[in-house]
């Protein structure tokens, strides 16, 4: 019995996922071309030198990797780039872990284990996008993200918001009829999963501002107007009142962090920047004085290229499809004016409740070459989402820097098969990323021998 066990044990702890790293204590690439991050081109052929988790070396001359003392000798695992292209990691600035591969209604009726088990798969597959990094816009992935950074499961690093901060009938508002009225002091399924929380004044949104504080969050997000997917939260409407935002921006400020917050519309987006937010997500319905108000203030504008066809991968109500019909009538105003007043603008996804449509998840970068470059679209999705990542000041859980290939930079890594550059299309198939690489481990190398 007890050999059983010893075999099971071992067995247990050395069979892994195949994405599971290949740890190797550092990492050469020879031959290879760079896009940095800021571009506008590639550099020369070049050679990368990978120490632990972050790049050390950047040199066209070639990389000695042993050292001159013949007992501190470095294991070093030889990549052979061939011209191929080495990028940073791809970063998505609006994601939701534990969201994307659940319906609502699977994800309230479900055991907590078994949709954190769906969420781990699905951060595997994110990770095997390219996706190194993502921002966690709602959801309770505390867990999630602790079993990652303990490489218990491979994933992408994750910025957490956790729970949603909303209003009653607001956006994240999951809740039933038959659930109304609530007793002050009850929580609903939806709140004891963590996936939304419920405040009503300004005292309840800094209690649950900062319940998210306490487990983990490096920034926090707050539903300012309605939205698409719940079901009673028309989108026109303002929710949070003056003081409510108010107190969520006081509170995170005080954890030197910031507010993000969902708004489409004007009078949302307006009222947000009045009460302090650093950073609005969505806002495709605002209007031109709203953008160069953003611009003028220095509000990110962290968004999402929803084009008309977007709303047949989504499964959605009637409802919930017209109003995703509508915010994507404003796509191309917001990019424009983007364009136009030079706002801080980040790119994300907003992937919900659909495996299948987060597989969307590369191709959707490649929808901004409507309006972009590919160098500007890579810079966004690369650089200027790392620059998004750093607002979190103390509460960065990934001190370092992100987007970028340059010396001390953390070592997110892929090696195109390719060049993005001129085809900004190789991002939409996973299959062209050789080699896939995570704080210094690699997750996918297609030409190791």
């Amino acid at each position: 019995m007890r050999l059983t066990s010893a075999f099971l044990f071992v067995f247990a702890v050395t069979v892994q996922s195949p994405a599971m790293a290949q740890v190797s204590e550092s990492v050469l690439y020879e031959n290879v071309r760079i896009f940095d991050g800021h571009g506008p081109g590639l550099s020369p052929p070049s050679n990368v030198l990978v120490v632990g988790d972050k790049i050390e070396t950047i040199s066209a001359d070639p990389i000695e990797t042993i050292s001159a003392d013949p007992i501190e000798t470095t294991a070093t695992t030889v990549i052979d780039g061939a011209g191929r292209v080495l990028m940073p990691g791809l970063i998505d600035a609006h994601w939701h872990n534990m969201l994307v591969g659940v319906t609502p209604e699977a994800g309230l009726n479900n055991d907590v284990g078994y949709s954190t088990l769906i969420a781990a798969y699905e951060a595997e597959r994110t990770l095997l996008r390219g996706f190194t990094t993502v921002r966690d816009l709602g959801g309770a992935a505390f867990s999630l993200k602790r079993a990652i950074d303990e490489d218990l499961i491979p994933g992408p690093r994750i910025y957490p918001s956790g729970a949603i901060i909303s209003v009653t009938s607001g956006h994240g508002d999951f809740r039933a009829l038959h659930e109304l009225p609530r007793s002050v002091g009850d929580l609903s399924r939806m709140e004891q999963l963590g996936m939304a929380m419920i405040a009503d004044s300004p005292d309840e949104v800094r209690m649950r501002t900062r319940e998210q504080l306490m487990q983990g969050a490096s920034q926090i997000k707050l539903t300012a107007g309605g939205g698409v997917a719940s079901p009673f939260s028309p989108i026109d409407v303002s929710t949070f009142t003056l003081p409510e935002l108010k107190a969520a921006v006081e509170a995170a400020e005080n954890w030197g962090t910031y507010v993000g917050v969902h708004a489409y519309t004007t009078a949302a987006i307006q009222r947000s920047i009045e009460a302090g937010v650093k950073v609005i997500e969505h806002a495709h319905l605002m209007d031109e004085a709203t953008a160069k108000l953003m611009a003028e203030k220095g509000i990110w504008l962290s968004t999402q290229p929803f084009l008309p066809g977007f709303e047949e991968g989504i499964p959605l109500s009637e409802e919930s499809r017209r109003q995703l019909i509508e915010v994507i009538s404003g796509t191309d105003r917001i990019y424009g004016w983007a364009k136009q007043y030079g706002l801080k603008t980040a790119f994300g996804t907003d992937i919900l409740f659909s495996p299948e449509a987060a597989q969307m998840q590369g191709l959707m970068v490649t929808w901004l070459q409507r309006w972009f470059t590919p160098p500007e679209i890579l810079e966004m999705a690369t650089a200027t989402n790392g620059e998004l990542l750093l607002l979190s000041g103390l509460r960065n859980p990934y001190p370092g820097k992100l987007g970028v290939v340059e010396e001390g930079a953390l070592a997110d890594l892929l090696l195109v098969d390719g060049d993005p550059l001129e085809n900004i299309g190789l991002i939409a198939d996973p299959e062209n990323f050789v080699v896939i690489m995570k704080g210094g481990k690699l997750f996918r190398n297609t030409l190791a021998p």
